[in-house]
């Protein structure tokens, strides 16, 4: 059962998170086969960036938070918090699954 990640970002982290935004996507990228999905929580007019969603397929919690701790935004003090539970696929993929 994958586990989910979710972030918020400091006030006013912004910045950081631009300057460390392609060091992130160079991580994701080196890590798809761990991902189910991942995205950036951001405003309502689609703009900005104050956190994100990371679905990790592992039934491990430590690789998980290994996963998360390893990310260049972890590493840059970006998260004000971070929040790794399990995660149940009732539904996935347009498909329900129990």
């Amino acid at each position: 059962m994958p586990y989910a990640i979710l972030t918020t970002d400091k006030p006013n982290a912004g910045a950081l998170r631009a300057q460390t935004r392609d060091e992130h996507l160079k991580y994701l990228d080196a890590n798809t086969h761990r991902l189910l999905a991942a995205g950036a929580m951001i405003g309502d007019d689609g703009t900005g960036g104050h956190g994100g969603i990371l679905i990790v397929d592992t039934d491990e919690r430590k690789e998980a938070e290994a996963f998360i701790a390893g990310d260049p935004f972890t590493k840059a003090g970006l998260f004000e918090k971070v929040t790794v539970t399990r995660w149940r696929k009732a539904y996935f993929n347009k498909q329900r699954l129990i």
